[in-house]
C-alpha cells in the first residue's frame, strides 16, 4: 500500500522558518521524482518545488525561489521542504506527490499525501 505522509506543518510568524517532511512507503522511492504543492483557501493548487528521482534539478515556483529548498534522502524514503522567510501568503495546505521517472515528464503525479497545514501569521 502506497503512503505519503507529510509532517512539520503548524503556525509560524512572518519571517520565520519551517521544515516539512514527507515519508514515502509502498513503492520504490528512488525511481520517483517528488514534488511539493500547496493549496490556499479559495485558490487552486500550485506547484511549489520539485526534485528529480536522483536529487538533481530542483526547481521552484517564482514565489518561493530563494526562500524554499527541496531535498531528498533516498535511503530514508524522505523528501523535505525547508521554508525560510515565510510570508502570510505562504499559508496553505502543503502536499507532497510522487511521479515515476522524471518530474519534467508530462505524466501526471502518481501518488499524493494527505497534506499538512502551514499558517503564517503577520
Amino acid at each position: 500500500q502506497v503512503q505519503l505522509v507529510e509532517s512539520g506543518g503548524g503556525t509560524v510568524q512572518a519571517g520565520g522558518s519551517m521544515k516539512l517532511s514527507c515519508v514515502a512507503s509502498g513503492y520504490t522511492f528512488s525511481v520517483y521524482g517528488m514534488g511539493w504543492f500547496r493549496q490556499a483557501p479559495g485558490k487552486e493548487r500550485e506547484e511549489v518545488a520539485t526534485i528529480d528521482y536522483n536529487g538533481a534539478r530542483p526547481s521552484y515556483a517564482a514565489s518561493v525561489q530563494g526562500r524554499f529548498t527541496i531535498s531528498r534522502v533516498n535511503a530514508l524514503n524522505t523528501v523535505h521542504l525547508e521554508m525560510n522567510n515565510l510570508k502570510p501568503e505562504d499559508t496553505a495546505v502543503y502536499y507532497c506527490a510522487a511521479k515515476r521517472g522524471s518530474v519534467y515528464s508530462t505524466e501526471s503525479y502518481d501518488y499524493w499525501g494527505q497534506g499538512t497545514r502551514v499558517t503564517v501569521s503577520s
